[in-house]
């Protein structure tokens, strides 16, 4: 059985991709490419893959295009983006449009592994592995990443699913910002703090049908599940 990561890298510097590509099939990757957006939409459509790496400024087919037409065609593979872009609008515009993360250029290839194998669901064993927790008239089961509510299921993204253990484990108590992205996405910058702000406003969101529960926000530090 081949329990390989399998990734589509869209990216239309093609000296970027095919370096990209060597150096995780190197680290026991399964690595695809297309330069495009219309290329990668024709490859997805004929293999699955458990993570695409896309950059958002291309021709024919931008990545964000890319991103909301897979939604669209009812493709749910996590897709991070890589870009130069860092404005607020831009990250915004980049979840909007249906991707899950966003690595900055230039990045570390640890970085990007970090952030692949959270997508693709495999950063921690030991996740999948703790029981169910009960959060207020929730119930929230790590290994399945569901989390249900009155016989209503909600399958969660797995960067949300790993970010809600963690508040779960120190429940009551303060979980600092910057423990979470050295955890799951490898680094605490800005950048990937505005990412984090995301994830929490959408697990806000789906725990909003139990008003006793709260996730605050400690300002400057981190955030506490009430």
């Amino acid at each position: 059985m081949n329990n390989r990561i399998k990734i589509l890298i869209v990216e239309d510097e093609k000296m970027l991709a095919e370096i990209l590509s060597d150096t995780l099939s190197d680290r026991n990757f399964d690595v695809r490419l297309a330069y495009d957006g219309i290329h990668a939409l024709e490859a997805i459509k004929k293999e699955s893959f458990d993570v695409i790496v896309s950059d958002v400024m291309m021709p024919n087919l931008d990545g964000y295009s890319l991103a909301k037409k897979l939604r669209n065609e009812g493709f749910n593979t996590p897709i991070l983006f890589l870009t130069a872009l860092s404005a607020t609008e831009d990250v915004v515009k980049g979840f909007e449009t249906g991707g899950n993360d966003f690595l900055k250029k230039p990045f570390a290839i640890d970085e990007l592994i970090v952030r692949v194998k959270a997508l693709a669901g495999r950063a921690e064993v030991r996740d999948t592995q703790e029981t169910s927790y009960v959060i207020g008239e929730y119930e929230f089961n790590p290994s399945s990443k569901e989390l249900t509510i009155q016989g209503e299921h909600t399958t969660l993204a797995a960067r949300e699913a790993a970010v809600l253990v963690r508040l779960c484990r120190k429940r009551g108590r303060v979980v600092e910002a910057s423990e979470l992205l050295k955890e799951l996405w490898g680094d605490d910058n800005y950048f990937n703090l505005r990412s984090l702000n995301v994830y929490i406003t959408r697990l806000r969101n789906h725990l909003k049908a139990d008003p006793t529960v709260e996730i605050e926000s400690v300002r400057g530090v981190g955030y506490l599940l009430k």
